[in-house]
Order: C-alpha cells, then sequence, then structure tokens
C-alpha cells in the first residue's frame, strides 16, 4: 500500500514500524548477489510477491531470512498474498512476519521455515 506525504507518494512508509535490531536486512545489491540473478529478476521478485521489503532504514532492503539456501522462501509469497489482501502494508506484513505469536508459539517466519504454511495462513486469514 503507498501512503501520500504532501503531494508525493512514498512506497511502504508506516508509523507504527517495529525495529527488530535481530534482523539482518539485504540491500537489493546484496539480493542481486545472493540469488545470483539480475537486478532485474530481483524486482520482478517483489513485484509478484515472492519477497517483500521496507524502506525504513533508508535504502530498499528485505529480511535475509526470507532467503533459504539463495532462494526465496518458497511459503513466502502465498502468505504476503494473503496479508496484503487483509491490508497490511509491507512494513505491516514484515513487522507481524517476524515477531513471536502466542498462538504459533514462535514467530511466523519461524513456523514457515517449518514447514507450517497452512497454520501461519489460516492464522493471517483471520487478521483481515
Amino acid at each position: 500500500m503507498r501512503h501520500p506525504i504532501g503531494d508525493e507518494i512514498v512506497g511502504n512508509v508506516s508509523e507504527n514500524v517495529v525495529e527488530n535490531p535481530a534482523v539482518d536486512w539485504l540491500t537489493m545489491p546484496d539480493l542481486v548477489e545472493v540469488l545470483d540473478v539480475p537486478l532485474g529478476r530481483v524486482r520482478r521478485l517483489i513485484d509478484e510477491h515472492y519477497l517483500v521489503g521496507s524502506r525504513r532504514n533508508g535504502a530498499f532492503a528485505v529480511p535475509a531470512i526470507f532467503i533459504v539456501d539463495g532462494h526465496p522462501l518458497s511459503s513466502l509469497r502465498g502468505t504476503i498474498i494473503v496479508l496484503q489482501d487483509a491490508g497490511f502494508t509491507d512494513d505491516e506484513l514484515i513487522d507481524w512476519l517476524l515477531e513471536e505469536e502466542e498462538s504459533l508459539g514462535r514467530s511466523p517466519i519461524a513456523a514457515l521455515l517449518d514447514g507450517h504454511k497452512s497454520a501461519v495462513r489460516r492464522l493471517a486469514r483471520t487478521l483481515a
């Protein structure tokens, strides 16, 4: 979701961003290197919701935990789409994925990494 600031549109800005210092972030050049694909392909992965990122620290970046073995976490795309359909901004959905979720007993991203995408998406659908 894009938020207007004055007459200018600035992509994906959230006033309620939660800073998590334990999260490593990958900038676009980092993603090109880690994924071993051209910049255009990285942009397409973001546009097609295989990855999601934020400008919260200045330059656009993606949490490194979203990359597994040199590829975007396969269960991330559907989860991103469910959360966006529920009205989450990119910053909000990143925060939700990284924060501890009591009903899962861990963070949603940890559950996705452990192969529990159904439980994560079921919970995400209740947030709409």
